[in-house]
């Protein structure tokens, strides 16, 4: 075994005890809330309403991000680029809106009525139809989310540790029923708060050293140009709908949050309106820079993984393997794996409140057969997420959150809204409404339109279309907008002025812009470059007969020289002679004396990539062979053309990425072999080889032919 594998292994050993050490503290903290729970459904679902504002925002932050931010979010970063913040600003605002307006209405009315469920606030009365399939819905689409929590922790086992999916997501399985079975709701919020404090010291330190690995900003932004232009424009190219919808769709993304069951229920652990405005300054507070940091992380990694095939939603655990040490790499994954796995519980929780609560109420004070329902909702989720991974694009946790997220989102914000109004639908105005936005966001799904537009537009729009119409044709009494009184024309007009004058203005300038994208057409072009090779370590060993001598070297004895080059390999240049000996009155005869050329090989490893070569000495002379490893693509670069392909197609083939930053592993090998006659005795115990080892940097121009 070579000394690069025999680091490797130490790092994974390491990597896999950090991860157990802090998994294990994690699951510690949620478990110890048996020692406060009481054995009651109210205790069990919210927590007796007394949680502490801090520790139930941490929680919410956590819960809301999860598996969608450290897997999700970074595979839409990386896809996307630049654009990426649009998603950031416009859902935190669409949160404060939820936070300031709906989270009050949501918080009085669970405290007044006594609810524990979001879908029995769609309804006056316990048990209503309307609440029942809100209660349905809500299990339906809990369930995929639940499923994507599950798929995040085993995305990341997978990526970081290279266990199968399969055995990550039945961990979490496991996770998840004994944080419901230890302390309900509480164990879910005391380790999402614990989760939430190591993880963001993890994810400042991993942002950090990513940012030095590519070159801090500036080295960030010209390796996102070098890939594709289009990744460092703010607006992405070929939007069909247009840019308004697309930014749009993400506030309401944002505001959406009030109508996910397991983020609601943190709001109905608190106390009083006192305590949510706490709760409020803390979720911001904390989930601000968590974005931020997270968006770098997804560009870093854009930049550092630019092979084929690389899977976007694995750019953050492969990115803490890559750049930081196996103990901090432990860290991030039990982080991860964490908090999916108390997300995933919070949704099992809330789908287990809406079925003893609305479905079946005659359950809600049965607290045995309410962990009986929690065991067979974890258990539904698990198949989901194990049933995923073998539908082409199941197991895209982005995809899977998004279509969990909207169509709750659409279901429930327009039904609180217009109760917050004062309106009083009755059930088949309920049920209208919340079957349009079900239909609205499969319909857009289905039609492939989601890709320029997420489902919140559709999703609310239906609803609150299904909303004015069955009101105005059916209802006719009354204000459609409750306690307000519908505005006059003048001022409806002044208010579409108001909202499309902008909107048309963005419109126009997008469409008359000249788009990145245009210069990014497949053509004919000429490749030019030249090698340069900047030496990171230097020799001399003696290598006896059959033994391997280990050299280390590290890409940081290059310092600036390295910095921002475009480093597609390692090369290793091997020098030796023959110090064999002779001896005797027979080695006068001719050709007895001369000496046997012996093997010298070179192992050079780089992470996963190796390369090897041997060459053998000659008597009187010095010797040299190269050792060669590479990552780009030597063929395309010797034709000097390429054909029918984009700019971007050909910098991912002749870019190295940061493939050749941090250590590399060289072994010696000398294999002897000795002449002589009878009475010429010969003597060879090894060879003194010089070694040096280089970076490969191309500097290569491109030119449309």
């Amino acid at each position: 075994m070579g000394r690069g594998s025999v680091v490797g292994a130490m790092s994974n050993v390491v990597m896999l005890l950090s991860f157990l050490l802090f998994l294990g503290f994690f699951a510690a903290v949620g478990l110890s809330s048996m020692r406060v729970k009481e054995d009651t459904t109210d205790d069990y679902l919210v927590a007796g309403r007394g949680m502490h504002p801090a520790l139930a925002a941490l929680s919410a932050v956590s819960t809301w991000n999860s598996g969608y931010m450290f897997i999700g979010f970074i595979g839409f970063t990386y896809a996307v680029g630049y654009s990426a913040i649009w998603i950031g600003l416009a859902s935190t605002v669409g949160q404060l809106v939820a936070w300031v307006w709906l989270y009050r209405y949501i918080q009085e009315e669970a405290n007044e009525r006594g609810v524990r469920s979001l879908s029995s606030l769609v309804a006056s009365v316990t048990g209503a139809p309307e609440a029942k399939l809100a209660a349905i819905l809500s299990v339906a689409f809990l369930s995929v989310y639940a499923a994507a929590q599950l798929t995040s922790g085993g995305k990341a086992l997978l990526a970081m540790m290279g266990w199968d999916p399969v055995l990550g997501i039945l961990i979490g399985f496991v996770l998840v029923v004994a944080y419901c079975y230890a302390g309900g709701i509480r164990a879910s919020i005391w380790t999402d708060a614990a989760q939430s404090c190591v993880m963001i010291i993890g994810t400042i330190m991993l942002c950090w050293v990513a940012l030095g690995q590519v070159g801090g900003f500036s080295g960030l932004n010209a390796g996102l140009e070098g890939q594709d232009p289009t990744l460092t424009g703010f607006i992405p190219p070929n939007l069909a709908l247009g840019v308004s919808l697309w930014i749009f769709a993400f506030f309401l993304g944002g505001l959406g949050v009030a109508g996910q069951p397991q983020v609601v229920s943190r709001v109905m652990t608190l106390g009083g309106d006192k305590e949510r405005k706490q709760a409020m300054a803390w979720f911001f507070v904390w989930q601000t820079p968590f974005i931020a940091l997270m968006l770098v992380i997804g560009w870093a990694s854009r930049v550092v993984f630019t092979q084929d095939g690389f899977d976007a939603e694995l750019g953050l655990p492969t990115l803490a393997m890559e750049v930081l040490g196996p103990f901090w790499a432990g860290l991030i994954l039990a982080s991860i794996f964490a908090a999916t796995m108390s997300t995933a519980d919070s949704q099992v929780l809330a789908c287990t409140a809406a079925v003893t609560d609305d479905i079946r109420p005659e359950w809600s004070q049965d607290h045995s057969t309410t962990k009986k329902v929690t065991l067979v909702m974890a258990a539904f989720a698990t198949v989901i997420s194990l049933a995923g991974l073998y539908i082409p694009g199941g197991d895209s946790v982005f995809s899977l959150v998004v279509l969990a997220v909207y169509g709750l989102g659409g279901i429930f914000v327009p039904m609180l809204i217009v109760r917050w109004s004062g309106y009083e639908p009755d059930t088949r105005h309920s049920v209208t409404m919340m079957i349009a936005a079900l239909v609205g966001v499969i319909v857009w799904r289905v039609l492939g339109l989601n890709v320029h537009v997420f489902e919140s537009i559709p999703g609310m729009g239906m609803a609150f279309l299904a909303h004015f119409v069955d009101h105005a044709y059916r209802i006719k009494e009354g204000s459609p907008l409750g306690r307000f009184e519908v505005p006059s024309g003048r001022a409806i007009g002044i208010a579409a002025l108001v909202i499309l004058a902008p909107a048309a203005a963005a419109e126009g300038a997008y469409l008359l812009r000249d788009t990145p994208e245009s210069a990014d057409a497949p053509a004919s072009w000429t490749i030019e470059g030249t090698f340069e090779f900047i030496e990171i370590g230097s020799g001399e060993e003696f290598v006896g007969d059959g033994q391997t001598v280990p050299v280390e070297v590290h890409s940081d004895a290059a310092g600036a020289a390295a910095e921002g080059r475009n480093v597609v390999g390692l090369i290793a240049t091997l020098a030796y002679g023959e110090d064999e000996t002779a001896g005797g009155p027979g080695c006068a005869a001719p050709g007895a004396a001369d000496a046997e050329p012996d093997t010298i090989a070179g192992l050079l490893q780089r992470d996963e990539l190796t390369g090897s070569a041997d060459g053998q000495n000659v008597e009187g002379t010095t010797a040299s062979h190269d050792v060669v490893v590479e990552w780009f693509d030597r063929a395309l670069f010797e034709s000097g053309n390429g054909s029918d392909v984009s700019e971007s197609e050909l910098r991912a083939s002749l870019d190295g990425g940061n493939v050749g930053f941090g250590p590399s592993f060289l072994d010696l090998t000398v294999t002897v072999a000795t002449g002589g006659g009878p009475l010429c005795n010969h003597q060879d115990d090894g060879e003194t080889v010089q070694w040096s080892v280089s970076l490969v940097v191309l500097d290569y121009t491109l030119t449309k032919a």
